[in-house]
């Protein structure tokens, strides 16, 4: 029988469930207690009410909150593209051309050296709070490429997506269809053993709105769901796609028409917000405000990447989003959390009520909005996952 342990003297204690504590979406309970048994969360209330357990952990006055969610992030690569960016900021703007350098160093490295790479930057999240992750191949574009990176990914998380459909592969670069054709049919047989979903960059330099119904519904006869690139660099047909065809998420959602927020707002479609990459971009921000307004569900995620988002810090994003995107302190901690749970189609996690995995991160801060208040501050001072503390 798994033991019992309760963390308790916690400031303030985000749950999302609006059943408790102050009714918000936040579930928000002040001086609060939270007892875990094996891998989950079995009661949350005050700490004077908290039953009796085998271990008791005193979180001295600090918040806890559940780990984030980290629902778009692209880890399987090697290389590095720090001149490229040095360049951006020095005034050559992004376009996604730049995926090719990836491309041609992840195809160079070993499968040691790729498992290495994932590892820093999942042990570098998870030091900054993230307990689910997402990650995607997409550096390889090659049959053998692309499997190899989705098995590896495999190796240390559920939520794999297959994304051979980045951009075309340069070896396809005079005949784009023949490269659909691949990412259809032999490729995505090699790849649907080893991922949950698949993914398509839609955009001018990349993927049409035809090319990218054909590639999601080839994946979705395989079995795997949905998810896609929408509307990063400019207007296009990504958002409404996503929403016709069930995807979990769109993805960036930057350049958006009323249709495109109305679409999101009448489906099931999750807006993932991915600000480190107009941030590294210096593009223009996605207007969070105008869809939580419009009743969209809201994602927060780092988009980890080694080109346009190099960052796998969720409270960084908190920081942006809340800045610059017109989210609350709280809108944002939602969309990290249970916003990322949602994109990920997952009840599981995201919240911190019975039943729930015990992924929880402790701020050494009295309140979540210090993530947005202190922004670069590492205030992550304890995360566990499963109910294991890890960090």
């Amino acid at each position: 029988m798994s033991s019992s342990t309760v963390i308790t003297n916690i400031a303030a204690l985000v749950t999302n469930d609006p059943s408790l504590g102050d009714g918000s979406p936040l579930g928000l309970i002040q001086d609060a207690a939270v007892v875990i048994e094996g891998d989950r969360v079995t009661w949350t209330g005050e700490s004077s009410k908290a039953p009796a357990t085998d271990n008791r952990v005193d979180a001295g006055g600090r918040a806890v909150l559940p780990g984030f969610v980290d629902s778009h992030s692209h880890l399987v690569f090697a290389g590095d593209r720090t001149q490229e960016f040095n360049a951006r900021m020095s005034g050559r703007a992004y376009s996604a051309g730049g995926i090719r350098t990836t491309v041609a160093a992840t195809r160079a490295a070993s499968d040691a050296e790729l498992a290495a790479n994932l590892t820093h930057y999942l042990a570098e999240a998870l030091r900054q709070g993230t307990t689910t992750f997402e990650t995607k191949s997409g550096y390889g574009l090659t049959v053998e490429d692309e499997a190899r990176a989705l098995r590896i990914a495999a190796e240390h998380t559920d939520e794999v997506t297959y994304l051979g459909a980045h951009i075309v592969s340069p070896d396809y670069a005079d005949d784009p269809a023949a490269y659909v054709a691949l990412v259809t049919g032999e490729m995505l047989d090699a790849c649907a053993p080893h991922a949950r979903w698949i993914d398509v960059f839609c955009e001018k330099g990349a993927f049409d709105g035809d090319q990218a119904r054909a590639i999601l519904t080839a994946g979705k006869a395989k079995g795997l769901h949905p998810r896609i690139h929408a509307n990063q660099l400019s207007y296009g047909p990504g958002v409404q796609l996503a929403v016709e065809l069930d995807a979990a998420s769109a993805d960036h959602c930057t350049h958006l028409t009323d249709a495109d927020v109305d679409a999101l707002a009448s489906g099931d479609t999750v807006a993932t917000l991915l600000p480190g990459a107009e941030f590294s971009t210096r593009a223009e921000w996605p207007d969070a405000r105008r869809l939580l307004d419009a009743g969209v569900t809201v994602a927060l995620s780092t988009d980890c990447n080694p080109g346009s988002s190099f960052t796998s810090s969720v409270p960084f994003c908190v920081a942006l989003a809340v800045r610059d995107m017109g989210m609350t302190p709280d809108e944002a901690v939602w969309s990290a959390t249970a916003g990322g749970a949602a994109a990920l189609r997952r009840t599981d996690i995201g919240r911190l009520a019975p039943g729930a995995r015990a992924d929880l991160t402790l701020l050494d801060a009295p309140s979540h909005v210090h993530l947005a208040y202190r922004p670069g501050v590492p205030l992550v001072s304890g995360v566990w996952r499963s109910g294991v503390r890890v960090a």
